[in-house]
């Protein structure tokens, strides 16, 4: 007779240990997406800054005062949104396989913006106490904006989340 009971206070175990399973892995399961979404968003941040940075460097290399200097801001926004500079033959649209360097991405989101004319007064440390400057530097922006990201598991409602302005300045050559 003990065996018996002691045969039933194991299967009501076991039931119980299934039970605290259940409860156990369905947080550890969330807790896992949640981090796998957090990762994939914050891979997906630094692959835009860098794509802004890479366009920002490729703008820089050309004179605002070069006749050629909006197909070249067109060229940038293509670099960094879709990781070619190349255009089509009308100079307009970008060319090739449009593959986005992350998803929903387009030109449309990137701005090039320039800011010209900076005066430099001196040329070690910038001291404006001197009457006339020695120079100017010309510095480009290359920024982009409104980009939503999509996450894998729709079941986060992370829907609608918009990164903030990625933007990038640096001194054109």
């Amino acid at each position: 007779m003990k065996r018996c009971r002691v045969t039933g206070m194991v299967k009501r175990a076991g039931g119980a240990a299934l039970v605290e399973l259940a409860i156990v892995l369905s947080l550890l399961i969330t807790l896992f997406s949640g981090m796998v979404e957090l990762g994939r968003a914050l891979y997906e941040y630094e692959t835009l800054t860098k794509s802004a940075r890479v366009a920002a460097r490729y703008l820089s290399q050309y004179s605002p005062d070069d006749g050629n200097y909006s197909s070249s801001v067109k060229s940038a926004q293509c670099l960094a949104a879709y990781g070619s500079a190349t255009l089509d033959s009308t100079q307009t649209k970008c060319a090739g396989t449009l593959t986005p360097v992350a998803p929903g991405l387009s030109t449309s989101n990137v701005a090039c913006t320039q800011i010209s004319s900076y005066p430099v007064y001196d040329k070690s440390n910038n001291d404006s106490t001197s009457s006339s400057p020695v120079g100017v530097v010309n510095f480009v922006e290359v920024k982009i904006t409104g980009y939503n990201y999509s996450p894998i598991q729709s079941w986060f409602r992370l829907f609608g989340l918009t990164f903030g302005d990625i933007s990038v300045v640096m001194r054109q050559s």
